[in-house]
C-alpha cells in the first residue's frame, strides 16, 4: 500500500509555516490517540501516520528532500514509527505535547507513560554519515558494512549505569513512575497534573553507587559493525535513515538514528543524468562514411552497437533500460550514445593532398536534408 502525502496527512499546505504544522499535527495526535479510541486499529495507523509526517515536516532539510523527492528521498525505514506505541510518539515530540499532558488529557491516569515497568533514561542523539557508492552499486542495489565510531551500550552494567543490581533503587519521591502528580482545587472541581519527577528526572530510579566503567552514563564511547542495505536507484544527496543505530541512550534510554547521506563515485567514462546515463562515443572518418561496429561501456559491463554508414556527427544512439531503476519504483532509464566524428589536428603531406582532393567533390560538401535533424532536436527526442 502506498504511502500517503505527508501534508494531506497533516491536513496541511506545502507552503505552511513550521508552527502551523506543529499545531495540525498536535490536533491530528490528539484526535487518533490510541487512549481515545481503544481497539480502533485505523486510528493507532493514522496516529503513526502523523506521527511520521511530522518527523520529516518539523525538520527543515527533511522536509526539502520530501519535496524534491517525496517518499523515495528517505528509503525504506522512514519514520521509525512502525513498531512504537504511544507513549515512544510523545516522548519523541515532547516540546509538542508538554509533561502535564498526560495527566490533564487521559483524565489523571498517568496515561499511556504507567504501563511501561520502567520510563527509560536520556535518548541517544542521532549520527549522520557519509556513504560512496559506485555506478554498479546504485544501478543495482547492494548491501555496506560499515564500522561506526559512537556512544554503544555499556557491557559492564547491561547500560543500567549502576555498578551492580544492589545499587539501583526505586525513587522514593515518584515510587518509580517518573511523575509525580499534583491535585489542585479549582470552581471546576479537582484537577490533577502530572509533571517529570525533579529526584529521578523521570527515570524512576535512582542509583546509589555508579558502573566504574561508564561512569554512570550506561554507555561507553566505542565502535559497531552496521549492515546498510541500499536500495537500487539513490542519486547523490539522497539520506536514507536507519532507526535505533545512532548513539546509544543514557541509562537505558532509547538509540538514536543513523542517517546515511550517499555519495556517488565519478565513473571514467559515465555520466548520469536523472535516471539515464551518457556516453561520448569518438569515431573516425572513414568509419562514420562506412559504418562500423564497436564496444561502448555501460553499468554493468560492455556492449557492442553497430553505427550505420553514412553517421552523422552529433547522432545519439539509445540503449534501453540499461540506465538506473526509479527508487521503489518501475521506471527505468536508458544509456544515450552520443557520436563525435574525430577530427585529426595534424595530417602528412600524402592526407593532406588526398583531403584536398576530396574537398573539391560535391558528395563531400555540407547539404543537409529536411529529414537531418538539429542538434537540438536530437538533444529533445533523446531526453524524451
Amino acid at each position: 500500500m502506498s504511502k500517503r502525502d505527508y501534508y494531506e496527512v497533516l491536513g496541511v499546505s506545502k507552503s505552511s509555516s513550521a508552527d502551523e504544522i506543529k499545531k495540525a499535527y498536535r490536533k491530528v495526535a490528539m484526535q487518533y490517540h490510541p487512549d481515545r479510541n481503544p481497539g480502533d486499529k485505523e486510528a493507532e495507523e493514522k496516529f503513526k501516520e502523523a506521527a511520521e509526517a511530522y518527523e520529516v515536516l518539523s525538520d527543515q532539510d527533511k522536509r526539502a528532500k520530501y519535496d524534491r523527492y517525496g517518499h523515495q528521498a528517505f528509503g525504506p525505514g522512514t519514520g521509525g514509527f512502525g513498531g512504537a506505541n504511544a507513549e515512544d510518539i510523545f516522548s519523541s515530540f515532547s516540546d509538542i505535547f508538554g509533561d502535564d499532558l498526560f495527566g490533564s488529557f487521559f483524565g489523571g491516569g498517568g496515561g499511556a507513560r504507567s504501563r511501561n515497568s520502567r520510563p527509560q533514561g536520556a535518548r541517544g542523539s542521532n549520527l549522520r554519515i557519509k556513504l560512496k557508492l559506485n555506478f554498479e552499486e546504485i544501478a543495482k542495489g547492494t548491501n555496506k558494512s560499515v564500522k561506526v565510531k559512537k556512544h554503544v551500550v555499556c557491557t559492564a552494567c547491561s547500560g543500567s549505569g549502576a555498578k551492580d543490581k544492589n545499587s539501583v533503587q526505586t525513587c522514593g519521591t515518584c515510587n518509580g513512575s517518573g511523575q509525580v502528580r499534583k491535585v489542585t482545587q479549582t470552581f471546576l472541581g479537582q484537577m490533577q497534573t502530572v509533571t517529570t519527577c525533579p529526584t529521578c528526572n523521570g527515570e524512576g530510579i535512582t542509583i546509589t553507587a555508579k558502573c566504574g566503567s561508564c561512569k554512570g552514563e550506561g554507555r561507553v564511547y566505542g565502535e559497531e559493525t552496521i549492515s546498510i542495505d541500499i536500495p537500487a536507484g539513490v542519486q547523490e544527496g539522497m539520506q536514507l535513515s536507519m532507526s535505533g543505530k545512532g548513539n546509544a541512550g543514557e541509562r537505558g534510554g532509547r538509540a538514536g538514528d543513523l542517517l546515511i547521506i550517499i555519495e556517488e563515485e565519478k565513473h571514467p567514462e559515465l555520466h548520469r543524468d536523472g535516471l539515464n546515463v551518457a556516453y561520448d562515443l569518438h569515431i573516425s572518418f572513414p568509419d562514420a562514411v562506412f559504418g562500423t561496429q564497436v564496444e561502448v561501456p555501460t553499468i554493468d559491463g560492455r556492449a557492442k552497437i553497430k553505427i550505420p554508414a553514412g553517421t552523422q556527427s552529433g547522432k545519439i544512439f539509445r540503449l534501453k533500460g540499461k540506465g538506473f531503476p526509479e527508487v521503489q519504483g518501475y521506471q527505468k532509464g536508458d544509456q544515450l550514445i552520443h557520436v563525435n566524428i574525430w577530427t585529426p589536428q595534424q595530417v602528412s603531406s600524402d592526407e593532406k593532398a588526398a583531403l584536398e582532393k576530396l574537398a573539391n567533390s560535391n558528395n563531400f560538401k555540407p547539404s543537409p536534408g529536411k529529414s537531418d535533424k538539429s542538434f537540438f532536436e536530437r538533444l529533445k527526442e533523446a531526453f524524451n
